[in-house]
């Protein structure tokens, strides 16, 4: 398995791509080829190359974070988004990995990779672990801010091939967000969807509140890009505060010769932490488009890197692609095609 990684990507690269990548070919056993300016990358890595297997190619532009991703992708075909995710595209490369600009990797993974047969709009798919019994997989979480109800029944479609192929959930319920668990509560997006899912051979349990992301109530919530995108990173925000509480309670405890130095984490909110720590998911799955694609948070330093480079390794593991391309060729998305006609009717 060859996983690519836009080393060029992200607030701290080239650095900190670089650690992250070279602890995921130690603690994975994968083989690492990281995208970007071959001059740098080869003072930083140069060392691990031959022992760790891991190659370079060089991508000679990049895409800030500020540039307009469809412009950016058009004007800079040698820039390490669009090179890593050829590499998806030629077969030489098993997954791709990157930080950077998101808007730039969808579009250059829906130019090059295109979509799945059948599959209307690819939707990123985060795992969402504050309930460690029972993580969740919101879905979507940033593609799509504009959808149609049959959008949404893809998004659970592509979330139940996901939690049941990865996560081992045999039949995962599925979730639709909302502002009340009644059916008749939402806005019309949501009321049409629910009558929508109610239709499928989901296993849909209804509507469900926030609240339902930490009591694990369903394996599957489903939402559209613009809400799931404000649940994530208010989610992301609370982790950094815990954080910041946690290390102040280091300091003050230790400041005051305490027992214990760590007795904040005595309330259990240092494994609450951990489970709301962007870092510890590592990043999250573009699912719908011809490759595995990961799309890491734009601040990940070295362990959020090695984490999103294990939960690609996961995802081909697991051939999601194929899943994905089997259950859309046997008719599984039947009903979702129907709606869609019945919906533009």
């Amino acid at each position: 398995m060859n996983i690519a990684i836009d080393a060029a990507g992200g607030e701290y690269a080239p650095h900190e791509i670089v650690k992250g990548a070279v602890k995921a070919a130690q603690d994975y056993n994968v083989n690492i080829t990281l995208v970007g300016r071959k001059d740098i990358l080869y003072v930083q890595a140069s060392r691990y190359l031959k022992k760790l297997e891991m190659t370079i190619v060089d991508a000679s532009q990049v895409i800030e974070d500020d540039e307009s991703p469809i412009e950016a992708v058009q004007s800079k075909p040698d820039s390490s988004i669009a090179v890593g995710i050829n590499l998806v595209r030629a077969g030489e490369a098993s997954a791709f990995v990157s930080a950077g600009n998101t808007g730039a990797v969808l579009y250059s993974a829906l130019a090059n990779l295109g979509r799945i047969e059948g599959i209307e709009r690819p939707a990123i798919g985060s795992i969402i672990s504050v309930n460690a019994a029972s993580p969740v997989l919101l879905i979507d979480s940033g593609a799509n801010a504009n959808c149609r109800p049959a959008h949404l029944v893809q998004f659970a479609h592509l979330g139940a091939i996901y939690t049941r192929e990865v996560l081992g959930i045999q039949s995962p319920r599925i979730a639709l967000l909302s502002n009340g668990e009644e059916e008749t509560k939402g806005n019309r997006l949501t009321r049409e969807t629910h009558s929508l899912l109610k239709r499928t051979d989901l296993n849909f349990v209804g509507n469900v509140e926030g609240h339902a992301i930490v009591r694990g109530i369903a394996d599957v919530i489903v939402t559209d890009g613009f809400t799931g995108n404000i649940v994530l990173k208010t989610l992301e925000a609370l982790g950094d505060t815990f954080l910041k509480l946690r290390n102040v309670g280091q300091v003050f405890a230790g400041s005051h010769r305490m027992e214990s130095g760590h007795q904040v984490f005595e309330t259990g909110l240092g494994s609450l932490i951990k489970r709301i720590d962007y870092r510890e998911s590592g990043g999250a799955c573009l699912l719908g488009v011809n490759g595995d694609v990961i799309i890491a948070h734009g601040r990940s330093q070295a362990k959020a890197i090695r984490n999103a480079i294990g939960l690609a390794k996961q995802s081909v593991d697991h051939d999601v692609c194929q899943m994905i391309r089997e259950q859309t060729a046997t008719g599984s998305f039947q009903a979702t095609n129907s709606a869609k006609a019945e919906t533009e009717e």
